[in-house]
């Protein structure tokens, strides 16, 4: 069925970091997005593009509202949004405290497949529609996690994870077992709708080297998958990887023995890695996900963003809410505190560069960009649209708005949970909030079977 969305329109053509606002931002004050069977057909202003279409053409108008790409998170976990907020210290303590007790409880696919459920209700009520998503160690956490989002028709990423040493036995895999169930999720998932697989070992220090050369060889056996994992997030855990790995030059240099590094490999945090690393990340390919508000709630630093940007050798980089160590499924909240980070490193970003990171930039990152993350025809038609009155507090700051970038800077820095008002998926209507109580209310759009 064709439908269109109308209100005021950005997206991006170009990287706002390498190139001036006005070659990279496509702003229309007045467009309209025009979708049939989940792509976009046209884009342009709402009075030309009406003018040609037919009269019957299904038209939901959003004044005074923001249409945009549907954000991209770049690393997150699903299984941890039970514990999302939950207090702790630092990385490795919070690890053994929250996360690795809450993932035991994934073995049960029906635990599985209902939080899967509420995570992805969270996600598209923030107006995130795709992600790069951590399971658990049991298969029936990624079965789960993949039925839930085929029934709403989203793009993700997913992947079982592989640890098998450092973590409590009933999270552990093997080697051989690890390799073959990530195998046999790979030949059922990857490809099959919007569905992507993901080897995914959770890091260097839970997994042994026969695991490590497991994953490295399984990733090579199927091109097109991806692989994601964490990288230089906490100080301690990079002594922890020296004392594992002391013949790696350091610790990216741990992947890449075990060829996982290249393209379509996403790395968690990077924040404390040497120039070297940086380098080689820029030659292979790999992408870093920017956890702001993780990186915040664990103490574990402050990432160089603009730095990462702008180097000669740029890096790929994509924005994460990485929940739970993330505090907020919301990629605009998201925006805000990577903003603040780079304030504390008298580093200045725009909203413009903000928003460019948590759509057509995450896309790039995860090799999505000819697909997802911007307004252009062709394009898959997944759609955020953000509400510049959700409250009256918003609303008053709006009257005082002088431009875009003023409006979008206060949603990012304000953002409000009704911040994002309709979410469209395949060009599918999936979440609306009432406009009374605010409250999302959502649609399958696909009625698939748990079976």
């Amino acid at each position: 069925m064709k439908q269109a969305v109308r209100g005021t329109l950005l997206s991006f053509k170009k990287d706002p970091f390498l190139y001036p606002i006005e070659e990279c931002l496509y702003h229309e004050a007045d467009g309209i997005v025009v979708m049939e069977n989940g792509i976009i057909t046209k884009v342009g202003p709402a009075p030309q593009i009406l003018a040609d279409e037919d009269t019957d053409l299904r038209v939901n108008h959003h004044k005074d509202s923001f249409i945009l790409p549907g954000f991209i998170d770049c690393h997150v976990h699903y299984p941890q949004t039970e514990i999302i907020g939950a207090y702790g210290e630092q990385l490795i303590d919070w690890l053994n405290k929250y996360t690795f007790v809450a993932e035991q409880k994934y073995s049960d696919f029906d635990y599985a497949f209902a939080a899967a459920e509420i995570f992805l209700e969270e996600t598209l009520a923030a107006g995130t529609t795709t992600a790069s998503v951590f399971c658990t160690v049991d298969p029936s956490s990624v079965e789960a996690f993949f039925m839930a989002s085929e029934r709403f028709g989203m793009r993700n990423i997913a992947g079982k994870v592989l640890m098998d040493r450092h973590a409590p036995d009933g999270l552990l895999d093997t080697a051989k077992s690890g390799y073959d169930q990530s195998k046999a999720l790979i030949e059922k998932w990857h490809g099959r709708g919007r569905s992507l697989y993901s080897l995914t070992p959770r890091f260097a220090p839970t997994s042994t080297r026969e695991q490590m050369e497991a994953t490295g060889a399984l990733w090579s056996e199927f091109p097109g998958t991806y692989l994601q994992t964490h990288i230089s997030e906490n100080l301690k855990e990079i002594e922890w990887v020296k004392e594992l790995y002391p013949e790696a030059d350091n610790y990216l240099d741990v992947y890449d023995r075990f060829h996982q590094v290249g393209e379509r490999a996403i790395f968690g945090h990077g924040i404390h890695l040497e120039e070297r690393e940086v380098d080689r990340l820029h030659e292979a390919g790999a992408s870093i996900a920017h956890c702001p508000t993780s990186n915040l709630f664990l103490g574990s630093g402050l990432f160089d963003l603009k730095g990462m940007m702008t180097r000669e050798k740029a890096v790929r980089v994509g924005l994460a809410t990485d929940l739970g160590g993330g505090t907020s499924f919301s990629q605009f909240r998201t925006m805000g505190e990577a903003y603040k980070i780079a304030q504390l490193r008298h580093q200045s970003i725009s909203a413009f560069e903000m928003l460019y990171l948590a759509t057509r930039g995450a896309a790039r990152a995860l090799y999505l960009d000819d697909t997802v993350g911007s307004l252009e025809a062709g394009f898959e038609a997944d759609i955020a649209v953000v509400d510049l009155k959700a409250t009256p507090l918003l609303e008053y700051r709006m009257e005082a708005a002088e431009s875009v970038h003023d409006q979008l800077f206060a949603a990012m820095i304000l953002a409000p949970d009704a911040l994002v008002s309709t979410t469209y998926v395949g060009g599918q209507l999936v979440m609306e909030r009432d406009s009374y109580t605010h409250h999302a209310q959502f649609h399958h759009p696909k009625n698939i079977s748990q079976a």
